[in-house]
């Protein structure tokens, strides 16, 4: 399954690029995994092996990282968000 990924504060910092492209292995089911398999990348993207300190939308919409991505066009992955 293709996937757009777009990285945003903190997380675009590590990963050193605002978004990609990505296929994903069949196992990749929920948000969860996807972090996982990104941690494993290595080098910046140790970031996502926190999830503690990541929220993410799936197609626009705010999702628990335990979110199915099954049919998703797009995942943004980003540090919490406060309000000021």
């Amino acid at each position: 399954m293709k996937l757009d990924l777009l990285y945003f504060s903190w997380v675009r910092e590590a990963v050193g690029r605002d978004g990609e492209v990505v296929e994903l292995p069949t196992e990749v089911a929920t948000v969860d995994d996807l972090l996982a398999w990104l941690a494993a990348r290595g080098e910046g993207y140790g970031v996502f092996a926190t999830t503690e300190r990541l929220r993410c939308a799936i197609d626009q919409t705010f999702a628990p990282l335990s979110a199915s991505i099954a049919g998703a066009r797009e995942v943004a992955i980003f540090p919490p968000v406060t309000g000021g």
